[in-house]
């Protein structure tokens, strides 16, 4: 039996570091202002697209890697004789996972697995990192996808979104909304459950205030958290993320807290100085 080839897409927001020390494969989602269209965390950095913002007022839009894509980022491996599987963005948020089945369908039965994790950003990168780990240990990709699935329903994803702008420029609430949210210094929290973002709830105040919240909200949950890895992933939050990370590490027995930057499609939904905790369960 051949090798296994872990892949995944732009969106699970893992470190360049990490994706070449494992062998990650990445494929690439696509944001597009106006007519000029740039592949994710290749051709456009998140402050280029904050300052494209600016400068136009509107939001890009992002659209899912085509099946063609994918068929390019598999076949060299498939050649190989290298069993893939692929870890998508939730298929409630895009369409990323319906191509990526399309594109498996090209090979041989069997050679390209399509997993669905139900999540974003690195609530996908603990699944891909869970992946990579049993993959090292010799599992075969059934026994992956096994772990995988009791794995996924267990993983936290809790973000804090600094400014209502963004929701607002994407139609996600009204400009009424965004102008007494902004008067009332109102900070969104959104969570991901059974795969969609869901608003959890409303912080009123200081950003302090609302990152003791997210930090309070992940230690409640400390006798639940798998300690093998926690992320802090932030846009633009560089200090903030900092700051977290230091009090996890002093709070919890993680084995690792990892500070991660969320990637352009993720930044382009959320805005700047949005920060999140993630972690996994312990499984039963």
């Amino acid at each position: 039996m051949g090798s296994i080839k872990i892949f995944a897409d732009s969106t699970c927001d893992l470190h360049a570091e990490w994706i070449t020390k494992y062998d990650i494969g990445i494929v690439p989602l696509y944001v597009t202002f106006s007519e000029q269209t740039y592949k994710d965390g290749v051709d456009l950095s998140v402050p280029e697209l904050y300052r494209k913002v600016d400068e136009t007022g509107k939001l890009p839009k992002t659209a899912a890697p085509s099946p063609a894509d994918f068929i390019q980022a598999f076949a060299p491996y498939a050649q190989e004789g290298q069993r893939i599987l692929y870890i998508s963005l939730s298929s409630e948020l895009s369409s990323t996972y319906q191509n990526a089945l399309i594109a498996a369908e090209e090979f041989t039965e069997g050679t390209v697995t399509v997993f669905d994790s139900l999540n974003l950003s690195t609530g996908i990168g603990l699944q891909v990192m869970k992946a990579v780990g049993a993959a090292a240990e010799g599992k075969s990709v059934e026994e992956i996808v096994h772990m995988l699935t009791a794995v996924r329903s267990q993983v936290e994803t809790e973000f804090v979104i600094d400014s209502l702008d963004y929701l607002y420029k994407g139609g996600r609430c009204s400009g009424m909304q965004n102008i007494v949210g902004s008067l009332l210094r109102i900070r969104p929290v959104i969570k991901v459950e059974g795969g969609k973002m869901t608003p959890a709830y409303k912080i009123r105040g200081s950003r302090e205030k609302a990152l003791d919240q997210l930090l309070d909200n992940a230690l409640s949950r400390l006798p639940e958290m798998d300690n093998d890895l926690i992320f802090v992933t932030h846009s633009l939050a560089d200090e903030d993320a900092k700051m977290l990370k230091e009090a996890l590490e002093s709070k919890t027995n993680a084995r690792l807290v990892a500070v991660s930057n969320a990637g352009c499609v993720i930044s382009s939904h959320c805005g700047a100085k949005t920060i999140g905790i993630l972690y996994t369960k312990k499984l039963a």
